[in-house]
């Protein structure tokens, strides 16, 4: 195998496969990438058995070949190399990969292609075609809310489903930690499918928010019953499906919330922000009362020292004092974008939502703490 391309494109690809690969793996293969080189194409796939990416790019292909390399090392080396240079690598009997770059050469060991798992990419589910971006704004309105809790498995990563909801298509994404909830749907012009939900693992959902930063127009998508398989320009993202029942989080939701707070978003995170400094990992309840008019919170610590910040705000419902975990709240406030928020309150122990007007299909719960 033989083949020159430019630092820039190899690096940029490399970035895309490197950090999927699981550099403690128990099989020293998983700690490769697979590197194919055939008609002026280079095809590079890398894998931890859960996750794999395979993405072809254009290169000028001497002789053709292929063998795996270390991801991490060959990474770490191109990195390091001048922006303007080209990089010619070699390999003649697969055991070995000679790269030249500059006055710089490495001669660097490799594992046999036979040794690679095989990344199946054939797509027999069902597809959905999606505008990058759209579905980016998803995936980073939704993901704070997954769970990292392992013995509820379920819980971490994203559900995604596609329905019909009276006239439109929509595809949705919901994360919960069984303490908030994140729901987010987006209006889509796919024929009338129904995708039964399915749970993408978090791992993947964070690949895929870096992957789509880059990316414009639309990307298609996937979705049989064990795999979801992303078509993102050259590259394909493969991942398992999380096996495991998500709630219904349409029942989580609350209808009944009769009172309404419109409140400034930056006034209110600033001063969650204050008065929870106070807070610790022990006790990071914050205490909201609602009177008329105006958001008193409050907050406690073990020291019993105190803090309390008032803030003008619309409400007009009854007097309702209540508690909720502080970074939540400005967890949630962080991913909004209006000047102003709707949070609505049912009493003192059930959950909450909150809204903004420019993205009405995005709502957060919040359950409520012990004051």
């Amino acid at each position: 195998m033989k083949f020159t391309i430019t630092k820039n494109l190899f690096f940029k690809t490399l970035s895309h496969l490197q950090s999927i690969v699981d550099k403690k793996n128990s099989l020293p293969i998983l700690s490769n990438i697979l590197i194919e080189a055939s008609e002026n194409k280079l095809t590079l796939s890398s894998t931890d058995m859960d996750i794999s990416i395979k993405e072809t790019v254009n290169c000028k292909v001497l002789e053709d070949g292929s063998t795996t390399i270390n991801a991490q090392i060959i990474y770490d080396i191109i990195r390091k190399l001048s922006d303007s240079n080209e990089i010619e690598m070699i390999s003649n009997d697969g055991k070995l990969m000679n790269l030249r770059s500059g006055e710089s050469r490495f001669s660097l060991a490799c594992l046999p292609k036979e040794d690679f798992p095989l990344i199946d990419t054939k797509n027999s589910g069902s597809e959905i075609n999606i505008d990058a971006q759209s579905f980016r704004k998803l995936i980073d309105k939704t993901k704070f809310a997954i769970s990292n809790e392992e013995t509820r498995y379920f819980l971490n990563g994203l559900y995604l489903n596609l329905s019909k909801e009276v006239e439109d298509n929509l595809l949705t994404l919901v994360g919960t930690d069984g303490h908030r909830l994140a729901k987010f749907s987006s209006l889509n012009n796919n024929e009338s499918i129904d995708i039964p939900g399915v749970i993408i693992p978090k791992k993947t959902i964070l690949e895929l928010s870096k992957l789509l930063v880059e990316v414009s127009g639309e990307i298609k998508i996937n979705v049989d019953a064990n795999k979801i398989v992303f078509f993102i320009d050259n590259l394909i993202l493969i991942s398992k499906l999380i096996d495991g029942n998500f709630p219904d989080y349409k029942k989580v939701i609350p209808q009944t919330n009769s009172n309404q707070l419109i409140i400034d978003r930056i006034k209110l995170l600033s001063a969650v922000d204050r008065v929870s400094t106070i807070a610790n990992e022990k006790s990071p309840v914050i205490k909201f009362k609602l009177i008329e008019n105006l958001l008193n919170m409050n907050a406690i610590n073990n020291e019993n020292s105190t803090a309390t910040e008032n803030i003008k705000a619309i409400y007009s419902g009854d007097q309702i004092e209540i508690g909720f975990n502080s970074k939540y709240i400005m967890d949630m406030l962080n991913n909004l974008e209006d000047e102003e928020v709707n949070l609505t309150f049912k009493d003192n122990s059930s959950p909450i939502t909150v809204t903004e007007k420019s993205n009405p299909n995005l709502v957060y719960v919040l359950m409520p703490m012990r004051v």
